[in-house]
Formats: C-alpha cells, structure tokens, sequence
C-alpha cells in the first residue's frame, strides 16, 4: 500500500507527490530548453554558415564569418571590430560605476523611509519598466535638446554654444544607459541594505574608526552580495545596448550592439557569430566580476 502524506493540505501518496515535481521540474526544463537553449544553439549554428550567390544561407560549415569577427577581410586585417568590441567593454563598464554609484546612496536613503513610502520609492524606481526603451530615449532627447532647461542654463554659464543640444554625445549616451540601467542596480542593493546589521556599524564607531573605515569594515561587508549582482545585472545589458547609443549617440559612437543589429538587415551568418562573441564577452565579465567578488568574500 502506498505510503499516505498530507500536502498543502491535501492527503497525496509519496509517489504522486514524486511525479508532481518532476512534473514541475520537465516544465522549467523544457521552458529553458524553448526560450533559451535552441535559440542560442541556432544563433551559435547560424554563426558557422554563410551567404550564398543568391542571399541564400549555405550548408557548409565555415569560420569566414569568425575571421571577419576578427578583422580579417578581403582587404586584409583592420582594427574596427577590436576597437569596437572595446569601446563596448568601456562604455559598459562606465556605465555600471556610474549607474552603482548612483544605486548605493539611493538604496540607503529608501531603507531609511517608513514602510509605506518606502514602497511608493521602490514603485517609483520599477515605474521606468513599464514603459518602452524608446519612449525613454525619446523623452531624454528632448530633455537635452537645445530649447531644454539644461541646455539652456549651460548657454547661461557660457559651457555650451548657443543652439546647441546636448545631443547627439558621449554624454547623452552615459546619461541615457546609466538611466536605463539604474533599476537594475538599486533593487539587489536595496534587498542587501535592508538586511544591514547596524550594531555591526556602531562598534565599528565606537572603536572610533573614521566613515571610510566604517564603510570599508562594517557596511561593505555585509552590501556585497547585492553590489556584485548589481554589478552583473547591469553590466550585462549595457554591453548590448544598441538603442540608446544609436539614438543618442547619432551613429557616431556604434557600439557592439549596434554592429550586429546592422548585420541582421541583410549578413544574419555576420550578425550571429558577433553575437556569439557578445555572449562570450558577457560571460567572461560575469566571470570577472564573480572571481573578484570571491575574493573579497
């Protein structure tokens, strides 16, 4: 006879229970499977093909495409896709101090309000989700378009000529990414202040250590899960970011992104093995960052 349990309320058999989260386990499985593992084994397949006479993707497998990926072309070798997967590398990069150093001042001052507009701030903060990337650079090219206040009180000061916007620039480009990002940043960092032990905080006063070491030993310590998937969760994104570079950015500061969203206009074996390259750059800083956080663990 089966052997009888209860579960959530209801009497079940162990084996039924079994199968239930198999069953669970097949569905999450297979959901991956979908929506992540065939889509990037086809972009990684997709990657070793090329276009044929016609337009047409060949059969035969080949690493044309990789050696353009690195330079290598009818012409001989160029430095453009290096540069530009470096460029991409740094504009990220800045991207993620700037959006962490914003992220941190602003996840203690939320775990400082009372419960309820502490919830209203951490609805403020997801509120940029709900709405479309596009309409978000959109609103920040007319923030910083010429007639904007902004631009208007540097024309004032005499920093920016008169009629002139502050974009298209590498400063619109941080400003729009470090925006987009933000969120990403302040709510793993939040979770982990939230948890701060503050008696942690006062003996580390009370042994009359300064506010760098205070936050160096007391604070830093115990924020560091939630500054590291910060780091991640931003970082990530920001290294494929097209959109907000392009419109910005008015074409001149092509990022990686951009390179492969230009591709799958017409040269999709081109586009998929810069898109593998992507993965991997993202998966070697994801690396990166988690061997750092180890060590500082």
């Amino acid at each position: 006879m089966p052997r009888l349990l209860v579960h959530e309320g209801r009497l079940t058999s162990s084996a039924r229970l079994r199968w239930v989260k198999l069953l669970w386990v097949a569905l999450g499985v297979g959901w991956l499977w979908a929506f992540l593992a065939l889509p990037l084994l086809a972009v990684v397949g997709l990657s070793f093909t090329e276009n044929g006479e016609y337009g047409q993707m060949t059969t035969t497998p080949t690493l044309e495409n990789y050696r353009r990926v690195a330079g290598f072309g009818l012409l001989g070798w160029t430095s453009a896709n290096a540069w530009t997967l470096l460029r991409s590398v740094v504009v990220a990069g800045a991207t993620t101090l700037i959006a962490v150093a914003l992220a941190y001042p602003t996840a203690f001052a939320i775990a400082a309000l009372p419960t309820r507009r502490r919830t209203l701030a951490l609805a403020a903060i997801t509120i940029p989700f709900a709405t479309n990337l596009v309409v978000r650079t959109y609103g920040w090219m007319l923030l910083l378009a010429a007639d904007a206040p902004p631009a208007r009180a540097l024309h004032t000061l005499g920093l920016l000529d008169h009629g002139e916007a502050l974009h298209p620039g590498a400063l619109a480009v941080y400003l729009g990414m470090a925006s987009a990002c933000l969120p990403f940043a302040v709510l793993p960092l939040y979770a982990s202040v939230e948890r701060l032990d503050w008696t942690l905080v006062e003996a580390a006063r009370d042994a009359y250590a300064g506010r760098w070491r205070t936050f160096r030993h007391a604070i830093l310590p115990q924020t560091a899960p939630g500054l590291w998937a910060a780091l991640v969760l931003t970082f990530v994104p920001a290294l494929g970011m097209f959109l907000v570079p392009d419109l910005l950015g008015g074409g001149r500061h092509q990022l990686l992104g951009n390179l492969i969203q230009r591709q799958f206009a017409g040269d999709w074996p081109f586009g998929a093995a810069l898109a593998v390259v992507l993965i991997v750059a993202s998966l070697g800083g994801l690396w990166a960052l988690r061997r750092r956080g180890d060590a500082h663990a």
